[in-house]
């Protein structure tokens, strides 16, 4: 067994890879025609496992994948968003590599106890964490896939070994770039344990049943069908889910926090930092559910918050001990307070740090707040009677899967 972070992990023994479907609310494989844009996830639904699972907080993309891989939640990993302010430097930061890390990962023990690694990621932004402290093995994004070194990535001519060019970012293909890589890597036996980490364009874009969803996660389906016809145990998780955040009228619908409390308590009296923002600004716009809010005045936290509990479209706020301490984040990292949107509403900072220009007509979806905790959590292989006692006994995290997938399988 193979110690990580306080849990205990068996070496594959076949082939396994654990999926993460980016964005893939439990909406999109239950909507009336889901069996049949799903014909192989929902047969490992049926004859292998299935249940619901709670992504860490807040929900994005940065603390639950490296969640998955350090099987920890990010109080022990130390990421808690894309996007952060360092209150030594007074710095904002977006996370593009490794530095902010406190753990080691389940791949990397892996590949020190002679494991034959790959983690293949949608967004090059997640690369850096997923390969932190891996020794040897393969670890590439499908965004720079062209430019792939042995010394870097572990693997060179990726794009020869998949058959086609790196796709462009806004494209679905990043996704499944990623997983016909994991397929070659399954063929050709060089690897027993693989993590995929897909992109979450289309969700962004298209609810359960739009054809263009339906499109794009059947041919999903027939690569995470392939995955397993090859073999392998195959574990498909989310980061989160996703959510429309619009006004009866199709427009978005935003709570501007920064804007309000500005107006309210005097000029640059707070600063509202959004977690969710990444390179791929197209996708949201840097607008989720989720905001940490700093104080820049001599003011009360308590006067503050009250005034931004009361906006309309703001469901929840909490000072950042009881946020850190309430759903595992790491106090060092946390703001003067956090604001959580409800359902259907994004919290931003001011109009002119956010482009909405890029959505080209779609509906704002999105997410990061409590609304889109909920994701799936599927194995390919029935469970043994200690796991399917334990699914019993609580309620899953999506940290939990590399453990199911490597413990539990029957």
């Amino acid at each position: 067994m193979i110690e990580v972070n306080g849990r205990a992990y068996a070496k594959p023994k076949r082939p396994t890879v654990v999926v993460c479907l980016d964005g893939c609310d439990p909406r999109y494989l239950n909507f009336e025609n889901a069996a049949n844009v799903f014909t192989n996830i929902s047969r490992m639904m049926r004859d292998g496992f299935s249940t619901l699972a709670d992504a860490a907080m807040p929900t994005f993309t940065n603390p639950n994948n490296v969640s998955i891989v350090t099987g920890a939640p990010p109080a022990v990993h130390g990421i808690s968003g894309n996007y952060y302010l360092d209150r030594a430097t007074g710095k904002e930061i977006m996370i593009v590599d490794a530095s902010p890390m406190r753990a080691t990962t389940i791949l990397a023990e892996m590949s020190r106890a002679g494991v034959r690694v790959a983690a293949i990621t949608a967004k090059d932004k997640l690369r850096k964490m997923l390969g932190h402290q891996m020794k040897g093995g393969i670890c590439f994004s499908s965004e720079r896939a062209g430019s792939a070194t042995l010394a870097e990535n572990g693997i060179e001519n990726v794009e020869a070994l998949v058959g086609r060019p790196t796709p462009d970012m806004y494209s679905p293909d990043l996704s499944l770039f990623v997983l016909d890589a994991g397929i070659k890597l399954l063929e050709q036996d060089r690897a027993d344990l693989l993590y995929l980490s897909l992109s979450d364009l289309v969700q962004h874009a298209h609810g359960p049943g739009d054809s263009e969803a339906d499109a794009f996660h059947s041919a999903v389906d027939a690569k995470v069908g392939r995955l397993a016809g090859l073999g392998a145990v195959v574990g498909l998780i989310a980061d989160h889910g996703m959510n429309e955040k619009t006004n009866e009228d199709g427009t978005p619908r935003v709570v501007f926090l920064e804007e309000e409390l500005n107006r309210r308590f005097g000029p640059n009296a707070v600063r509202v930092i959004c977690p969710i923002t990444d390179p791929f600004v197209k996708h949201h716009g840097a607008l989720g559910s989720f905001v940490r809010i700093y104080l820049r005045a001599k003011l009360e936290l308590a006067d503050v918050m009250e005034v931004a509990a009361a906006i309309p479209g703001i469901a929840l706020v909490l000072d950042g001990k009881s946020a850190a301490g309430r759903y595992q984040m790491p106090l060092d990292r946390e703001g003067d307070f956090v604001a959580i949107g409800d359902t259907h509403t994004v919290v931003g900072s001011s109009r002119a740090e956010h482009d909405l220009t890029g959505l080209n007509g779609h509906r704002l979806r999105s997410h990061g707040g409590l609304s889109e905790q909920i994701v799936p959590f599927i194995l390919s292989h029935p469970m043994n009677e200690t796991y399917r006692d334990l699914a019993e006994a609580r309620r899953l995290r999506n940290f939990d899967i590399f453990d199911f997938a490597l413990n539990g399988v029957q």
